[in-house]
């Protein structure tokens, strides 16, 4: 008889080293990602000046260290997505992390409230992501 497996584990999440996506990554790759770590997203972390992104962090600050320290990235144009690369159309990307309250730079949500920032990202993001 098969053993019940215990609704309550305690299940590992494989964190994978930061990488940083400047030319492209497919969608196929965004899957294992997110199936190996979260089950269904990938944070990522992305930089509108340079037009790169971070991903594979347990954390968005993890990522934006990352891009901070290896690409001179700067605080203002670090921005904190959710990517589902399972979802299709406007659902796939979320703008949420506690990396985006920036008081200091008119940003007073864990969301990305100015307009022109999130297309910036949405265009990042489409550039960068392939199918």
């Amino acid at each position: 008889m098969p053993q019940a497996h215990n609704a309550q584990r305690n299940e590992e999440i494989n964190y994978m080293e930061i990488t940083i996506v400047k030319d492209s990554i497919s969608k196929k790759e965004l899957v294992d990602i997110a199936e190996q770590q979260f089950g269904d997203l990938v944070k990522a972390v992305v930089d509108i000046e340079q037009e790169i992104m971070a991903i594979g962090g347990e954390l968005h600050s993890d990522e934006e260290v990352a891009l901070m320290e290896q690409e001179g990235a700067k605080r203002e144009h670090t921005w904190g997505i959710n990517l589902y690369p399972e979802k299709t159309g406007d659902d796939w990307i979320e703008f949420d992390s506690v990396i985006n309250l920036k008081p200091s730079f008119d940003n007073r949500s864990r969301g990305v409230e100015n307009s022109e920032t999130r297309k910036k990202i949405q265009n990042i993001i489409q550039k960068l992501v392939v199918s």
